[in-house]
């Protein structure tokens, strides 16, 4: 059989490879279909390609019985290796269906990243041991940008959020309070205009919690000069601890661990909130462990500021 350079050669088929082995195995063409579900001439078919495709013979009839040929008997041994190695990578590849795996890169707040975060990456680790999920802290607009970019898979942040390639699903309403040190500021209303005159330690200018502030203080025509401007929100804590000023903080920052012995918390009025949200690329594949993290975000957002037992 003559090959021809200016034709590319046809892909070798595994579904070949099986049909030539069952031939020899039956002795026989018409067994092999049935025992295929195909007509004889289907099967002919494919051992007249397998044998054009490799340019030998493969298959003779000795009697009424098909037999190997030399070339037939040596290919007979690689089909068994073939079989072999295809079992192999189908049983490799089952365990990415059965088992969450592979990498998840979760962009959010450092509030969030300190007191929500822990029991969502605890859940996973315990469901999903082989799913690894990387954790990026920075403000709103870093992260939203870099889950533009696909540097980010999803991102845990404040609303609103801009852009019409990405996807925004609220999880979580989180109250802004007002802490004091314990035995500080008198336990009164705490309005901006009770609170405009005070020392106040605020986030640093630029993050939507800060942003938030400013403007609850500007509805009332007021503007806030804060005596410090911190970017942790536990240094804030230590700050207000110390009587250096009060402070406007969200509610996830004083639940669970986040409680501090030192410290006061009471409503603000009028009310602010803040919306967290899970950020993604409309066009992002939802792997099954994107899919893992935020339902265990999700999941977690559900439950987090109820009443829990000390």
């Amino acid at each position: 059989m003559r090959k021809t350079l200016d034709k590319p050669e046809k892909p070798l088929q595994l579904d070949w490879l099986k049909t030539f082995a069952l031939v020899l195995e039956t002795g026989s063409f018409s067994r092999a279909a049935e025992r295929l579900g195909l007509t004889q001439p289907a099967v002919s078919l494919q051992v007249r390609q397998l044998e054009r495709r490799l340019g030998v013979r493969l298959i003779e009839r000795v009697g009424r019985r098909a037999g190997a040929t030399a070339a037939g008997a040596e290919l007979l041994g690689h089909v068994a290796l073939i079989d072999s190695a295809v079992d192999k990578a189908v049983q490799a590849l089952s365990s990415h269906a059965d088992e969450v795996r592979g990498r998840v890169r979760l962009g959010t707040g450092a509030t969030a990243c300190l007191h929500f975060l822990p029991a969502v990456l605890r859940i996973l680790r315990e469901r999903h041991p082989m799913l690894s999920v990387s954790v990026a802290t920075g403000n709103t607009a870093d992260q939203v940008r870099q889950v533009e970019d696909n540097t980010l898979d999803l991102a845990l942040v404040t609303l609103p959020v801009a852009g019409r390639a990405l996807v925004t699903t609220p999880v979580l309403l989180d109250e802004l309070v007002l802490i004091t040190a314990r035995a500080g500021a008198p336990a009164r209303v705490a309005t901006p205009e009770r609170l405009a005159p005070l020392p106040l330690v605020l986030f640093e200018p630029g993050g939507h919690t800060r942003q938030l502030i400013d403007s609850w203080f500007l509805a009332a025509g007021l503007a806030v000069r804060p005596v410090m401007e911190l970017g942790s929100v536990e240094a804030i804590k230590e700050m207000v601890a110390a009587g250096l000023g009060g402070s406007i903080v969200p509610a996830m920052a004083l639940a669970g661990r986040g409680r501090h012995a030192g410290l006061e918390a009471r409503p603000l009025r009028p009310r602010l909130r803040r919306q967290l949200a899970i950020v993604v690329r409309r066009d992002k594949p939802m792997g099954r462990g994107l899919q893992q993290v935020c339902q265990a975000i999700q999941a977690e957002a559900a439950n987090f500021l109820k009443p829990r037992p000390a």
